[in-house]
């Protein structure tokens, strides 16, 4: 029986919060905390009607490490599962030291004052969190999360050596809108305008923003275009199997949403420098957020599938073998089931999941830790159970 603190209250933890409340003989007590309580009580109020569990709330400033740190000693949960934004991973983990209590998250920690998302930051607190005899884990998401996971699996019963790594990401909802982000816009869009990273023959290569493209099939959803970009799994991925000669990412876009998308550039309303405005400071990005559609407010209109996996080419028993691990994902059967889209709850799921090998001692081993550290095994069978099922495919 433990407790878990869930900090944040967007998309993602609506869905984090429904399924804890699915998963009661592991999660027996959940509370909720945000900047805003009205985020909380909504959320706590429809995991009730649906389940008829309890959800606690409680209004926190996760950036600010004292008052976190008061409510984590107030309250004593035995796990922090942090779905805040990335900016406020290091203040969490900091309130997480100062009270001896284990901590997950499900994207690294991003400076505000720059587009840089890298786990320097957080490995840096391994021995701290070791010598405290506390876990972190890090990236229990999808991509990175599952797609970490899968990494694993492949390695453990599909290929002797990995030589070829390949995160491909499509989705193929559609919500009717001429512009809007499936997740936190800001975050979206910093990722998307980034420079392109891939890892080929021991060094990171740098190419300019979606300027690599190709068409991948699919299954269920079709041809569709991909664009390589950077994303932060692939940085601990080529750390823990060096064997990696080259690892990629690469998500599908569509052409109306790359134009809109140039557009916002072009006139510099994807800056994340300030600018003063009528006298106050104001940064682009964000004023852009507030204007575009809540990534909360699409799962209702939006229909489809995504498609999330990893394509690994190496050697089994000598031989060359390509091997495909995808999980599909339909919006309106997320919607149906916990009210949010699937790109909320393909990143939900395993967060829940991950917080559950914690608490269960499956996965449990004081310091900073990635998700393909552990057997991805008992992992695997929890996500099919709760919604998240996947395929395995040669290629």
């Amino acid at each position: 029986m433990s407790h878990v603190l869930i900090i944040g209250a967007g998309g993602v933890s609506n869905v984090v919060v429904h399924k804890c409340a699915q998963a009661k003989d592991t999660f027996s007590k959940i509370t909720l905390a945000s900047r805003t309580l009205a985020k909380c009580e909504a959320i706590a109020a429809a995991v009730k009607a649906k389940y008829g569990v309890e959800v606690a709330t409680s209004a926190v400033d996760a950036d600010n490490v004292a008052e976190l740190t008061a409510l984590i000693e107030r309250i004593k949960p035995d796990l922090v599962l942090n779905v805040a934004l990335p900016y406020q991973d290091l203040h969490i983990m900091d309130a997480c030291l100062a009270t001896g209590v284990d901590y997950l998250d499900t994207a690294n920690y991003e400076p505000p004052e720059e587009a840089k998302f890298e786990y320097k930051w957080q490995w840096a607190y391994h021995d701290r969190f070791k010598a405290r005899g506390i876990m972190a884990l890090l990236g229990s998401g999808f991509d990175p999360g599952v797609t970490n996971v899968f990494t694993a699996y492949i390695k453990k019963h599909l290929l002797d050596e990995i030589h070829e790594l390949d995160i491909i990401d499509a989705n193929a909802g559609d919500h009717g809108l001429p512009f809007a982000t499936n997740f936190n816009p800001e975050i979206n869009i910093r990722e998307v305008t980034a420079e392109a990273k891939h890892w080929e023959n021991g060094a990171w290569q740098i190419t300019p923003p979606l300027a690599h493209k190709r068409v991948f099939d699919f299954p269920q959803i079709g041809e569709k275009n991909i664009y390589m970009m950077y994303h932060e799994e692939l940085e601990s991925l080529v750390k823990h199997y060096p064997e990696i000669k080259t690892a990629r990412f690469w998500m599908t876009f569509s052409d109306n949403y790359l134009n809109h998308l140039k557009v916002l550039e072009n006139v510099g309303m994807t800056s994340i420098e300030p600018v003063l405005f009528e006298g106050k400071e104001i940064i682009p990005i964000q004023f852009l957020k507030a204007v575009l559609p809540d990534p909360a407010s699409l799962g209702p209109r939006t229909k489809g599938k995504t498609c999330i996996g990893c394509v690994a080419k190496g050697l089994k028993d000598g031989k060359e073998k390509t091997v495909y691990v995808y999980n599909i994902c339909d919006h309106e059967a997320c919607y149906a089931e916990v009210g949010s889209q699937a790109i909320s709850y393909t990143t939900g799921v395993p967060a829940m999941i991950g917080a559950m090998m914690m608490l269960q001692g499956k996965w449990h081993q004081a310091g900073v830790y990635n998700m393909e550290q552990f057997d991805p095994d008992p992992f695997l069978e929890a996500l099919a159970q709760y919604g998240l099922p996947w395929e395995v495919k040669e290629l």
